[in-house]
């Protein structure tokens, strides 16, 4: 990697914003969003039950090395979203106890990693959210540079420093900085929609009926056989 840096500070989302944005899911916020920013399936929760909300501070390694995570975690704020990308597959165990627990004292939220963790057990003792591709017990060097907040593609996705990040058991979403607001709006409307889907749902009426799925049915020929 030739041109390693370290960009100090950068614009995250009002406080205000967040915390509306953290009032939804990640499937409702996705759905908000146009069906985008949703990262790769193969990331999920160390910790289950979990929901988090946060603007994302990026760190971009060389696969298999996380000195760059280590200068990430010393420039969060709290309630930020560490986000790792690999500048290549890597399944290696980026962090474990000893970097979560740093990042929980400086107020770091949690991390998402497109490779690996370690340290599970202890993680869960903690309490500390991590998303992650992998679980091993394989360890990284610390010689390579990189980046800090700057774009990265993690699980599929492209996350800008200062976008938001929302993970829950159902994966992860980003948000780009600039369509937080609407995206609020948006899945405001739509919960307050599901909110009447589910009161009718509950009253015993049909999906099909109340979403208007039967001329669909018809249209693609779909034969009901006794």
């Amino acid at each position: 990697m030739t041109d390693s840096r370290v960009v100090r500070n950068i614009r995250r989302p009002s406080a205000e914003l967040l915390a509306e944005l953290s009032g939804y899911g990640v499937a409702t916020v996705h759905e908000a969003y146009g069906r985008r920013g949703l990262l790769a399936p193969e990331i999920r929760p160390v910790l289950a039950g979990r929901r988090v909300c946060g603007p994302a501070v990026t760190s971009l390694n060389a696969a298999g090395d996380n000195l760059m995570v280590h200068a990430a975690v010393e420039l969060c704020r709290p309630g930020d979203v560490l986000v790792i990308a690999t500048t290549g597959p890597s399944a290696h165990g980026m962090v474990g106890d000893l970097l979560c627990t740093q990042a929980r004292a400086r107020g770091i939220v949690a991390m998402v990693i497109d490779s690996g963790v370690r340290d599970v057990a202890d993680l869960r003792e903690m309490g500390f959210p991590v998303w992650s591709r992998a679980i091993t017990a394989q360890g990284t060097t610390k010689e390579h540079g990189g980046a800090v907040n700057v774009p990265v593609v993690c699980a599929g996705q492209t996350v800008g420093p200062g976008d938001a990040v929302v993970a829950d058991d159902d994966g992860v979403v980003v948000v780009a900085a600039a369509d937080v607001a609407d995206v609020v709006a948006a899945a405001a409307a739509r919960e307050a929609r599901e909110v009447l889907l589910r009161k009718r749902y509950a009253a015993g009426e049909s999906s099909l009926d109340v979403n208007s799925l039967r001329p669909v049915l018809d249209r693609l020929g779909v034969r009901y056989l006794d």
